[in-house]
């Protein structure tokens, strides 16, 4: 490739509208051009990346034996109705008509496409496994699309779907496929982690996301160093930091704490220790029988230091449809206004339930449910009864590892992969049965895994970038190598060595451009760094006259000399490392 011949557009300044610094270096190298909100043009040199990024894909998914299709982008709305997600996706989910008024989703993903193929296709359990991928546009209408490629509403994903005859067999399928996106980030050249995580709208009966790590990502990761223990903080557990209560060594006093509505103000305004405080949460959860609405009262205590978990509450029984109570539901129940509630003394009937921490406490301080007062000295058992006890707060670095094999560590990562154990969720739904060994018809076993291929761009400049720009791993640089010759159109020498040291270059499998275009040195390589492309080799006449070309890797700080006889061998080493 010749840069004269190529497209090259890159910019001094970023557009005011990107926010994080892949958005803002993507759109300077002149990768991606916006289209609308959230939309964007693949202009030639993030093409190039994404081609690399999905020829890995590829490679790794062919070699776990996943077959490759291609499903619809537009898909009929009968589908989505019969697993319930037209409803339950909610906006997000693009819905459009045809001319003749027929209900189509824009998908953001394939579970019901694929099922609804294989339920036509499977007939006996002799046909099974079975694996089958693409890579495809997919659509989702976010309310605030921001980011870039990192939370655009039109993206590429490849998402794959296994079907199997039992629970032990989607089981196997799982771990060839975490196996197989453990080697595909492997080959990406990125730093990451793949963490137990929540299954959230998709359904199923358990999944790992796998996350770039990078100082701006999204999400937390929690692991232990010292073990194979990772979780998303949605799903990693939290141990109560005691093991067994104490017994009861205080009275329980009423204590004014006027204006003091939040456990910071409390344990100042008391000279306590924060973490001897007890926060409550109100949810009202609404319950329809025979045509009539009901309401039940509940309270979440957690330690005055912790974060609530909202995912961890969804799973407590009976919590699955909660909503935050009102401050009408809460003085009609509690006889105060938020600030002041407790477990002790409400006005109607409260399903309390409290963290595995709190559980563990003491002479601990709450709420009185009195405005401008709280207790001090409270107990469980003495002064409030026993509550329910769940995990219910988000862990925090130090806490001790579920696997009791250290402490917790917390780093922040970008979700760009995830896989589920769906089970049955779909099949059952839409009817994908197959004929076992006695000849019975049994669900499909399904797992769904996906990654989101543009966004793989967004999460490795994300983690790879300095002042200069974009820092590509070679696995997924645009080009592995830019020759970058001094006077190529003045001097014969410097022209005929570079295109023979070009053609070398591609004779030996390594991704090249010359850069022809005439340009002054210092704005040849501004162009290059901004670019990211790892390897840059510049031919001069003066080197040559050494028997020398000037090598420098994206993050060297100097350039070194190489001869010219050795450079080929020189740069295939540097890739193969």
């Amino acid at each position: 490739m010749r840069a004269s011949r190529f497209f090259i557009s890159t910019l001094k300044e970023a557009p005011s509208d990107a926010e994080i610094v892949s958005h803002q270096l993507m759109m300077r190298a002149g990768m991606i051009k916006r289209l609308g909100s959230g939309i964007y043009t693949y202009m030639p040199t993030g093409l190039r990346v994404i081609r690399k990024v999905e020829a890995i894909i590829r490679e790794e998914m062919n070699r776990a034996g996943a077959i490759e299709l291609l499903m619809p982008l537009v898909q009929p709305a009968e589908l989505w109705q019969e697993t319930g997600r037209w409803d339950k996706m909610g906006p997000e989910l693009m819905r459009v008509k045809d001319r003749h008024g027929r209900d189509y989703a824009i998908q953001p993903t394939s579970e019901e496409v694929i099922t609804d193929v294989m339920r036509g296709e499977i007939k006996s359990y002799r046909q099974l496994p079975l694996n089958f991928y693409h890579i495809q546009t997919k659509f989702r209408d976010e309310r605030r699309p921001r980011f870039g490629l990192m939370r655009g509403r039109e993206f590429t994903m490849k998402d794959a779907y296994s079907f199997d005859r039992d629970v032990a067999g989607m089981q196997a399928s799982y771990k060839i496929m975490f196996d197989a996106y453990s080697a595909i980030f492997h080959r990406f050249g990125l730093k990451f982690r793949a963490v137990a995580a929540d299954n959230g709208a998709i359904g199923g009966t358990g999944s790992h996301e796998f996350h770039v790590i990078a100082s701006t990502g999204e999400d937390a990761l929690v692991y232990c160093p010292t073990s194979d223990y990772a979780a998303n903080m949605e799903a990693a557990e939290a141990l109560p930091l005691a093991a067994a209560r104490p017994p009861a060594g205080a009275a329980l006093t009423k204590t004014a704490t006027p204006g003091a509505t939040k456990c910071e103000q409390v344990a100042t305004l008391l000279g306590l220790p924060l973490a001897q405080t007890v926060k409550a949460i109100a949810l009202t959860v609404e319950k329809e029988t025979d045509g009539k609405v009901s309401t039940e009262n509940w309270m979440l205590l957690l330690r005055g230091d912790h974060e609530l978990n909202e995912v961890k509450v969804a799973k407590v029984p009976g919590l699955a449809a909660h909503r935050f109570a009102t401050e009408a539901e809460i003085v009609a129940c509690y006889g105060t206004v938020p600030g002041y509630l407790g477990p002790i003394g409400a006005l109607q009937p409260v399903k309390v339930v409290a963290d595995r921490t709190v559980a563990n406490m003491a002479d601990f301080v709450c709420g009185a449910n009195a405005e401008g007062y709280h207790y001090t000295g409270a107990n469980w058992g003495r002064d409030a009864a026993e509550p329910m006890v769940a995990d219910l707060r988000n862990v925090v670095e130090g806490d001790a590892s579920p696997d009791g094999q250290g402490v917790l560590a917390i780093e922040r990562g970008i979700e760009v992969g995830h896989v589920f154990q769906l089970g049955t969720a779909y099949s059952e739904s839409m009817k994908a049965t197959f004929l076992d060994e006695t000849g019975k018809p049994a669900p499909l076993q399904m797992g769904c895994y996906g990654i989101g291929v543009t966004r793989i761009l967004g999460a490795a400049i994300e983690q790879n970038f300095d002042d200069k720009g974009i820092i590509w791993p070679a696995a997924i640089a645009p080009f592995e190598v830019v020759l970058c010759p001094m006077g190529y159109d003045r001097s014969e020498m410097v022209k005929a060595e570079t295109d023979k040291l070009y053609e070398a270059l591609l004779a030996g499998g390594v991704d090249a451009i010359i850069d022809d275009r005439g340009l002054r040195p210092g704005a040849m390589f501004a162009d290059w760094e901004l670019i990211g492309v790892p390897h840059r080799v510049v031919i001069g006449e003066r080197g040559l006259k050494e028997g020398n070309l000037e090598y420098q890797g994206r993050r060297d700080a100097e350039a070194s000399a190489v001869p010219v006889a050795g450079m080929v061998d020189f740069i295939k080493g540097k890739l193969a490392r």
